[in-house]
């Protein structure tokens, strides 16, 4: 006779040094929980014992792009299917109480409950390592306007004559000027302690700016590889389109739609209309960041792109307010992206431009004329400095397909 191997569900309820695991069948019985350490043996075991169970037809994973990021990749490269599972209401927890056998139990309902679960990011591949990269590049952003603000506050409360010395300097000029500073011997105790703190802190504005300008030139390596489309995309620079592919993930396939990403990005359109207002906002329950580089680019393609400003005239027409017609734009550009994301098109190697046009035997004037733009966005085009596909693509087949000669 036959066996029939039974099939198990399991929930994973993740912390920093341990994992509690509950196992139950498909008519939801407890069948076993234990907890084991996040280590790379501790994974080992866990899907040991799980396989000890049955066949494993998925897994339920608490937080798989945190704490259980290490058991998701590890079960995943071992072929088993891991979910995202939400953690349990705030409210339902509060009846029920809260232990790790509790939750990892909740986790294997959850995951036994229905088979339309949000699909775990992809921890590897290019577009983690451009999360790490973004992610130090934000910090060190951080620091250094934590730093800027400290530098201006002290010199508010600085005496008078450090005051006028640096008072008509521009940034340019009074962060150099700071760091090269050396406080003379016959200056006054508090005057050389206040003097050698604005230097400490100028020469660490200095350190972090180089390294946010290194961290974005590796950036936007990324970015290039990853989709050049996006980064070439009018109003999306290196670190929004490093945002919006990291909010995407390098599984673009977990998407479903559009209006999926628009919901990650926090720009689908939730009613909230009262009496005889009809109106929608923006979904809260969302990335961010994301919402933050979708903001940015609105308002770089508002003050830029004669497409989104007729867009806004349209909205103003249907008497829209600002913020609705803010949010509408950012749905769009959510929409924009999100095909871009998962339809990557073909694009202009800006490197190919400034040989192709020297091969041509011409100068930036001519080409500057020839399309009717300025010398200095020939310029920028030519050092990848131009985020507009449109405008690349036009000025190649220009250089291939147009008479020049001078």
């Amino acid at each position: 006779m036959t066996m029939i191997e039974l099939e198990v569900i399991a929930g994973i309820d993740t912390h920093a040094d341990t994992h509690h695991v509950a196992v139950i069948d498909t008519t939801g019985r407890r069948l076993g929980d234990a907890g084991f350490p996040t280590t790379l043996k501790g994974y080992k075991a866990i899907a040991a014992y799980l396989a000890a169970f049955g066949l494993v037809r998925r897994v339920g994973v608490e937080g798989t792009h945190s704490y259980g990021a290490g058991i998701t990749q590890h079960l995943k490269d071992s072929g088993v299917r891991v979910v995202e599972v939400i953690r349990p209401n705030r409210q339902v927890r509060r009846m029920r109480g809260k232990t790790d056998q509790v939750d990892a139990y909740a986790a294997a309902s959850a995951a036994l409950a229905t088979d339309d679960h949000p699909k775990p990011k992809q921890l590897d591949g290019l577009v983690e390592a451009a999360r790490y990269i973004h992610a130090a590049r934000r910090s060190a952003v951080k620091a250094r306007t934590a730093t800027r603000v400290q530098i201006k506050s002290l010199l508010v409360t600085a005496p008078e004559q450090i005051r006028a010395r640096y008072r008509s300097t521009a940034d340019t000029a009074l962060f150099p000027a700071l760091a090269r500073t050396r406080p003379a011997p016959e200056e006054n105790m508090l005057t050389r302690t206040i003097m050698s703190s604005l230097k400490s802190l100028a020469r660490r504005y200095q350190h972090l700016t180089a390294e946010t300008d290194i961290l974005e030139a590796e950036l936007e390596q990324l970015v290039f590889q990853i989709n050049p489309g996006l980064a070439q995309t009018k109003g999306i620079g290196t670190v929004t389109a490093a945002q919006l592919l990291i909010t995407a993930g390098g599984n673009t396939d977990r998407l479903k739609s559009e209006a999926s990403f628009a919901a990650l990005c926090g720009t689908n359109p939730i009613p909230a209309s009262s009496g005889k207002t009809t109106r929608h906002r923006r979904g809260r329950g969302s990335y961010r960041h994301a919402n933050s580089a979708l903001h940015h680019i609105s308002l770089t393609r508002m003050t830029y792109d004669q497409r989104t400003r007729d867009h806004i005239q349209r909205k103003k027409q249907e008497d829209k307010g600002t913020r609705e017609i803010l949010r509408c734009l950012k749905r769009a550009i959510a929409r924009e992206v999100f095909t871009l994301i998962t339809n990557p098109i073909p694009v202009v190697d800006h490197r190919k431009l400034r040989p192709l046009r020297q091969e041509r035997g011409l100068i930036q004037v001519q080409a500057a004329a020839a399309l009717g733009v300025s010398i200095a966005k020939i310029s920028l085009a030519e050092n990848g400095r131009v985020h507009d596909a449109t405008f690349l693509a036009t000025y190649e087949t220009c250089l291939r397909n147009t008479d020049l000669t001078p």
